[in-house]
């Protein structure tokens, strides 16, 4: 695939991306159990329907048909692994044996692969009627980030925890938000976001 391809692919992602978001707010494009949680994790009450597992295996094989149709249009490598990871679908394009994922799928700070989420979210949802929630991941990017963040956030816990104030973290990604908020529920504090996009950051709040 030429340069300009390539180049092509992260425009058309990028620009469908923004279209998305002159509208709402990125957690309010997943409003049904947002990645953006700070009222159910404030409160202590977790909002989220549950779906079946069914369905989220049907998200994943409709993501994965559509992805691959991607990869082929694109003329560039990589496997599709599907999962299901708790209460939503998991995606994720690895490197295969014909080569090496482009890492220009991920992007600049992943923008490019929220973009591509968004787009195969709605594939999704065209093709069952239903919200996705479902995660995407490129060349093991989200999980080399959500370890980053989790290091980061377990330091302003202790912080929190050791001098009984709060701490205002770095503005992040909605992704970058919810592993926050998962590390901070499971040390026993509350949280909640605040600001707005892209300078949307999280607040540790003491017990």
């Amino acid at each position: 695939m030429t340069e300009q391809d390539t180049s092509s692919v992260e425009q058309n992602t990028s620009s469908a991306s923004e279209g998305l978001d002159q509208d709402v707010e990125p957690d309010a494009l997943m409003q049904d159990g947002s990645e953006d949680v700070a009222d159910e994790v404030k409160a202590g009450v977790a909002s989220t329907p549950v779906t079946p597992i069914s369905l989220l295996e049907r998200e994943g094989e409709v993501a994965a048909d559509f992805l691959e149709q991607l990869l082929d249009i694109a003329d560039m490598d990589g496997d599709i692994d599907v999962d299901v990871d708790g209460d939503r679908a998991a995606v994720a394009i690895v490197d295969s044996e014909e080569g090496r994922v482009s890492r220009r799928l991920v992007g600049d700070e992943g923008k490019v692969l929220e973009a591509l989420q968004e787009l195969t979210r709605l594939a999704v949802q065209s093709a069952t009627g239903e919200r996705s929630r479902l995660m995407l991941d490129v060349a093991g990017y989200r999980a080399e980030r959500r370890a980053a963040v989790v290091k980061v956030a377990q330091t302003a816990i202790a912080t929190v925890k050791s001098t009984e104030e709060k701490v205002a973290m770095n503005p992040m990604t909605a992704f970058e938000r919810k592993v926050v908020h998962d590390a901070v529920l499971a040390a026993g504090l509350v949280s909640e976001s605040e600001g707005v996009e892209p300078q949307r950051y999280v607040v540790i709040l003491p017990a």
